[in-house]
């Protein structure tokens, strides 16, 4: 059975407000924001998951990165799309969205390492060889952004997740963008 995508009139009351500053934000109201309307401390949880990952001071390039390499592995069919789109706004390298949507080696050293500690974090629960963490510090990045790739990790699992629960439909604006995780 699938899951209610819910408008500003069907969402429970503690939701509301919360779905029109999504429908601000992105000038449309995103499915994956009305399905967890449903639950108003789930979506205002996202919202502020976001909110304060974008505030990490990772540039549009790395977010993607972050954002992208959790999606694909764990293969959310609408997050791909939406945050493909979301790249070609932040003007991030259609190459470098390329690449990370086709699970291909990234055209910058730094960033790949960027996706090869993300991936690692992902796939090893949270466990990361020292090999590992000495490339990302040796690359220039710092621990606290190791703690920050754990926060991007937080959103995007409450989505990718959230997505597989309810099968949430890609909208419109992000058709273009459709994938599929390869075999």
């Amino acid at each position: 059975m699938p899951f209610t995508l819910h408008t500003l009139e069907s969402a429970p009351d503690a939701s509301q407000p919360l779905l029109q500053k999504s429908r601000k934000a992105a000038g449309f109201l995103p499915n994956l924001h009305r399905v967890m309307a449903e639950s108003p401390q789930v979506l205002e949880a996202y919202q502020e998951l976001s909110r304060l990952f974008q505030a990490t001071g990772f540039n549009a390039d790395e977010l993607t990165v972050i954002w992208q390499a959790i999606n694909v592995e764990h293969g959310c069919h609408y997050c791909v799309p939406a945050h493909t789109a979301i790249a070609h706004m932040m003007k991030v390298d259609p190459a470098l969205t390329e690449a990370l949507r086709n699970e291909a080696p990234l055209p910058d050293a730094r960033l790949q390492t960027l996706k090869d500690t993300t991936l690692e974090l992902v796939r090893n629960r949270g466990h990361l060889s020292d090999t590992q963490k000495a490339r990302f510090l040796e690359a220039g990045y710092t621990e606290r952004d190791l703690l920050n790739i754990v926060l991007g990790i937080a959103q995007k699992v409450m989505s990718n997740y959230i997505n597989h629960l309810a099968d949430t439909p890609v909208d419109e604006p992000f058709q273009k963008f459709i994938w599929e995780k390869k075999a």
